[in-house]
C-alpha cells in the first residue's frame, strides 16, 4: 500500500473575478507545482476552498488535475464532508478518476464523540481499497483526532497516515509516539516543517506551497539529504515569509500573495473574499523583505 511521504501541495482553487473556477489555471498550476519538485497534490482541502465548492465543482476540479498531473506525481484528494454519507460518495468518485489516496478532515460544526469520529473515518476507508489520509485540523473543524483514536485507526488496513494541522509539535510528536511503525504523520502547518521532519514525519502538505513552492521543497530535500545547514535556511526563510499570515484568514492571504508573486489564483469565493487593493501594499512588503519580487509594487525586493 502506497505510504504517504515526501511535500505534498494543498492547491488552491483558482478563481476569476467573479468567482468561478478557472479550470485551465489548475492545469497549470499542476505543471508549476511538478516542475518545482514537489511529490504529490492536494486538492479539495482547506486551501482548496472544499468548504465553499459544490459537489459538481469538486468533480470539476478533480478532473482537471487528474488529467494534467503526470503519472509520477501522486494525486490525493480531499474529500471530507459534514456527513459520512457524502464523504463516502465523494471518495468512491475520486477513486474511480483513479486518485492515489484521500484525504479526509474531520466533520466540522457539529462536536464528535471520539466513537463517533471512529466511525466515520472506517466508514469512509472500507467504502474504497485506496489508501486514507486522517486530517487533523481542530482550529477549523471543532474536532480533533486524539492520539488513541489515530492508533485505533491505524490498524485500519488502508488508513495509510494523517496529516496534523494543530500547529503544535507536542500534537505532532503525540501522534509519532502513538501510532505504529509505517503509519505515515504528515506536518500540516508550515512553520513547523522541519522540526517535523526532525522528530520523525514522513513529509508535509503545504499551504504556502501556492506561494513559494521551492522553499517547501528545499526544506525536504535538504533534509533528506542531511544538509541541515540547508534546511534551516529555507525554513527560516519559509517562517520569514509566514508573518503575512498575521494579516487575515490564511486561505484568502496566501492566494492573494500568490497573486502578486505573478500566480493569477483570484480571488478566495466570498465571504472569504479580500476586497481589491486591501492588503496588497503589506503582503507585498514582507514579500520584498524576504527577497521576492512583486511585479508593480512600490516594496519591490531583489
Amino acid at each position: 500500500m502506497y505510504r504517504p511521504e515526501g511535500v505534498f501541495v494543498a492547491m488552491a482553487t483558482p478563481m476569476d473575478g467573479d468567482e468561478r473556477i478557472r479550470l485551465d489555471e489548475v492545469e497549470r498550476q499542476v505543471r508549476r507545482f511538478e516542475l518545482a519538485g514537489a511529490d504529490a497534490l492536494f486538492p479539495l482541502g482547506t486551501n482548496g476552498e472544499f468548504f465553499a465548492l459544490e459537489y459538481g465543482e469538486k468533480i470539476e476540479v478533480l478532473a482537471a488535475v487528474m488529467e494534467s498531473a503526470s503519472r509520477e506525481t501522486v494525486k490525493c484528494a480531499g474529500v471530507g464532508c459534514v456527513t459520512t454519507r457524502e464523504t463516502v460518495a465523494l471518495a468512491r468518485e475520486a477513486e474511480a478518476m483513479g486518485v492515489d489516496a484521500v484525504a479526509v478532515i474531520t466533520p466540522y460544526f457539529a462536536a464528535l464523540s471520539q466513537d463517533q469520529l471512529y466511525r466515520h473515518f472506517t466508514a469512509v476507508a472500507d467504502s474504497v481499497s485506496i489508501p486514507v489520509i486522517l486530517y487533523n485540523i481542530p482550529q477549523r473543524t471543532g474536532n480533533s483526532i486524539d492520539f488513541e483514536t489515530a492508533a485505533r485507526l491505524a490498524a485500519v488496513e488502508n488508513i495509510a497516515g494523517i496529516k496534523d494541522s494543530s500547529g503544535k509539535l507536542e500534537n505532532l510528536r503525540g501522534y509519532l509516539e502513538t501510532v505504529p511503525d509505517g503509519f505515515a504523520v504528515l506536518v500540516g502547518s508550515d512553520g513547523l516543517i522541519l522540526e517535523g521532519l526532525r522528530a520523525g514525519a514522513a513529509g508535509c502538505v503545504s499551504g504556502m506551497a501556492n506561494a513559494t513552492p521551492e522553499l517547501v521543497v528545499a526544506i525536504c530535500r535538504c533534509w533528506k539529504a542531511g544538509d541541515e545547514a540547508g534546511a534551516e535556511s529555507a525554513q527560516a526563510r519559509l517562517s520569514n515569509v509566514r508573518r503575512i499570515l498575521g494579516l487575515g484568514n490564511p486561505n484568502s492571504i496566501v492566494k492573494q500573495a500568490a497573486n502578486l508573486l505573478g500566480q493569477p489564483l483570484g480571488p478566495c469565493r466570498s465571504p472569504g473574499r479580500i476586497p481589491d487593493g486591501t492588503l496588497d501594499r503589506p503582503i507585498a512588503e514582507i514579500l520584498s523583505e524576504c527577497g521576492y519580487t512583486v511585479p508593480g509594487s512600490q516594496a519591490e525586493g531583489g
